[in-house]
């Protein structure tokens, strides 16, 4: 008989291991897509086209890819309509409209800091313009490797 190790609760909601299940949620809703989606949704109910639209830039494909992921995570509710066409509409579930909380203040934030930061890098790439040596980044030099032109 096969048995699998069970994991502790505490490995499983601990975002810096690796395998957890929390980094697994964690890298889930902590990409541009997911965080765009979830605000534009705040509480209100949207379709498919509707959604795309709210979200500038995102494909087709990625959008659907980010619904797919946030409803497995129970973050969004698909509800599929029988209509011809097709009807299917998104929400958020409670667990989606709570995180959307954090997303407002990450909006907030970055709203309160856009100018700063902005200078911010301003000065970083007026300092370091040209300057690749702290990345390793040698592709002005032709070498692509991850060592370098030394060979280290």
């Amino acid at each position: 008989m096969v048995t699998e190790q069970a994991r502790r609760p505490d490995e499983d909601g601990d975002v810096t291991r690796a395998d957890s299940l929390a980094r697994q949620i964690f890298t889930g809703v902590a990409n541009k897509w997911a965080l765009l989606i979830i605000n534009a949704l705040g509480e209100r109910t949207l379709r498919f086209t509707a959604l795309r639209s709210e979200v500038d830039g995102v494909s087709h494909k990625m959008l659907t890819q980010t619904l797919r992921g946030l409803e497995r995570d129970g973050l969004v509710h698909r509800t599929v309509y029988a209509e011809v066409p097709p009807r299917v509409d998104y929400r958020l579930t409670e667990a989606g409209a709570a995180l959307r909380d954090t997303v407002n203040g990450m909006c907030a934030w970055t709203r309160r800091y856009l100018d700063e930061i902005e200078a911010a890098r301003r000065r970083f790439d007026a300092q370091n313009t040209g300057d690749h040596s702290e990345t390793g980044d040698h592709s002005e030099t032709g070498d692509h490797s991850e060592a370098g032109a030394t060979g280290e």
